[in-house]
């Protein structure tokens, strides 16, 4: 065989394997494929059953299920009732506080009226009609007169003493011994000689009756009484303790009104945001839905472009029950009249940065914080209370003085005697007008020897607590701290998360504008516009959120330092800016016990 028939031969048998390995392999990968799509067949299929078995454990919902292109129901009117728009700026007829022991009648309460409010003239209404805040003066006003009472143990005491009575004494009176051996005189003999003479045995019976009345003045002065002095201290302690909560209570109130309102605006945006996204929904869902009738789209788009305006619908349902109850909310705080509903008329403005670096603002909150004062004005109080305590054990000497007039009618009646002569008819006159004055006065002294340890007691007892307050002056301080510090990292943070929420923002609604230019001409999906519409509303809400954080948390920082009066009947001016107080007298320190 020539070499030429042998190399044919070998190139035949080649192409013959390769063929017959071509084959093998096309074999194999079909059967592969088959394998994959009936495992496939069969994951779909449990899953089927799965999905199956959930919506069996779903109660059966009671209305029937809606047409699958069934237009968005109404908004429900009593969500619509409480969000509508403000009927104009509060009047001042309207900012009057309900009385405190009031309950709102059903007129009132259907008669709502949606009144606008700035933040200045909610804080305005807050001070001067926030019940917490009008108890706290009270309790100031309390705290006076009781410092003005402890001040009057210095002063005498007059007082003005009177006295009436009126009586009947029916009296029996027998002499068991005669007088006529008394003295020899002539006055006690045998009758009819002495006048006096009383028989043994004789006896009389008579009725008395009595009226009295008496009327004068009575002065009390402790000369000594070393427990006065510290009673008046602890009430100027306890004067100055209420003050200090007050003006912490100014602070806290100041926050809560600024958190409420931001809160307010960040309810009013939420809702404009979810508003904007249900009306872009219905916008490409028409779309979605022109393009489905002309062939271009399949009908998946409309059915997913349904089920994001179902969600949305869902979310501004929600964004509007949130407005209508920080609505609330803030009426709430500044105690408004149960027929009106305020709304924010301030649009959203961003706080500009803290001025103040941390420590600074740490060692600003310290100085002269009320609410650290009221604990060393607490503390003050239970020492000089203690010191009160302990001179109970010490001498009292107090000067005591009296002096008036009295009058008494006597009348005697019914008089029996005996036949031998009775008894004492010369001391009965039947009737006897007496009048005259009297006068007093001394010193006294109280010193308490033994009481079985109960003043020592009640002494250690109050040093106990004096203990407990610096304790809590120390809690205290360290929450200051930890709240400032959060407040500023927040801020920090919030401002700097603004500017990635600005820069986010405009890119997403760049992309939004070209996302559904691309839809609308074919060019890209609607899973595409879908993604990109969700970015966009997540970049407002982020953005949203930056600003009310960044507000709210300088609100926080401010609560720490805002200057505030202690004294309830100063006036106070509302401040949303931290500005640096001007160096003020230094008033005396309170003594350290």
């Amino acid at each position: 065989m020539s070499t030429v028939t042998r190399l044919t031969r070998l190139a035949l048998g080649l192409v013959i394997g390769s063929a017959s390995l071509s084959i093998t392999s096309a074999q194999a990968q079909i059967a592969q494929e088959s394998s994959g799509v009936e495992r496939l067949e069969r994951s779909w299929s449990d899953l089927d059953q799965q999905l199956r078995a959930l919506d069996a454990l779903i109660p059966s919902d009671p209305e029937r299920a809606p047409a699958r292109y069934t237009p968005a129901p109404a908004l429900p009117q009593t969500l619509l009732q409480p969000n509508r728009a403000a009927e104009g700026p509060l009047p001042p007829s309207s900012t009057a506080a309900p009385a405190p022991l009031s309950l709102p009648s059903a007129q009132e309460l259907q008669a709502g009226e949606v009144q606008g409010l700035t933040l200045l003239d909610a804080l305005g209404l807050g001070f001067a009609n926030n019940p917490a805040l009008l108890a706290q003066r009270e309790r100031v006003a309390a705290a006076l007169d009781a410092l003005q009472a402890a001040l009057g143990t210095y002063w005498p005491r007059i007082s003005a003493v009177a006295s009436g009575n009126t009586g009947q004494i029916s009296s029996n009176n027998v002499a068991s011994v005669g007088n006529a051996d008394l003295g020899n005189s002539p006055l006690f003999a045998p009758k009819p000689k002495g006048a006096f003479f009383v028989p043994t045995g004789g006896w009389a019976y008579l009725d008395q009756s009595t009226t009295r009345g008496s009327a004068g003045l009575q002065l009390d002065y402790p000369l000594l009484d070393f427990a006065r002095t510290p009673k008046v201290q602890a009430a100027r302690a306890v004067l100055e303790r209420e003050r200090q909560r007050y003006a912490n209570q100014l602070r806290q109130l100041q926050l809560k009104i600024s958190e409420a309102y931001y809160q307010l605006q960040q309810a009013d945006q939420n809702v404009r945001i979810q508003d904007s996204a249900v009306r872009n929904d219905l916008l490409i869902l028409q779309d979605s839905m022109d393009l489905n009738l002309a062939g271009l789209v399949p009908r998946l788009d409309v059915l997913r472009r349904s089920a994001i305006e179902a969600s949305d619908q869902e979310a501004l349902i929600q964004a509007l029950a949130d407005r209508a109850i920080a609505r609330r909310r803030l009426a709430v705080v500044l105690n408004l009249a149960a027929e009106i509903t305020p709304a924010a008329s301030d649009p959203i403005a961003v706080m500009p940065q803290w001025p103040l670096d941390l420590e600074a603002s740490l060692l600003a909150a310290y100085r002269g914080n009320p609410e650290l004062e009221a604990i060393l004005a607490t503390r003050m109080a239970l020492a000089r209370q203690k010191d009160a305590t302990a001179a109970e054990l010490l001498p009292r000497l107090s000067l005591f003085a009296g002096g008036g007039s009295y009058g008494q009618n006597v009348n005697q009646f019914n008089l029996a005697v005996s036949s031998n002569g009775g008894c004492c008819g010369g001391t009965v006159i039947p009737t006897l007008n007496t009048s005259g004055y009297d006068w007093s006065f001394g010193l006294s002294l109280r010193w308490l020897l033994f009481d079985a340890g109960t003043t020592s007691g009640e002494a250690r007892a109050l040093q106990r607590q004096i203990n407990a307050a610096s304790q809590d002056y120390a809690a205290r301080r360290n929450a200051i701290r930890l709240r400032l510090e959060a407040a500023f990292f927040t801020h920090e943070a919030s401002l700097a998360k603004l500017v990635s929420a600005r820069r986010g923002l405009a890119a997403a609604l760049e992309a939004f504008r070209d996302s559904r230019l691309r839809y609308q001409t074919g060019l890209s999906s609607e899973v595409d516009l879908s993604i990109t519409q969700e970015r966009l509303i997540r970049s407002l809400e982020q953005r949203l959120n930056a600003t009310v954080s960044v507000n709210i948390s300088y609100a926080q920082l401010l609560r720490e330092l805002l200057p505030v009066p202690r004294d309830p009947a100063a006036a106070i001016a509302p401040n949303l800016r931290w500005d640096a107080p001007q160096p003020a007298a230094a008033s005396p320190a309170m003594e350290q016990p």
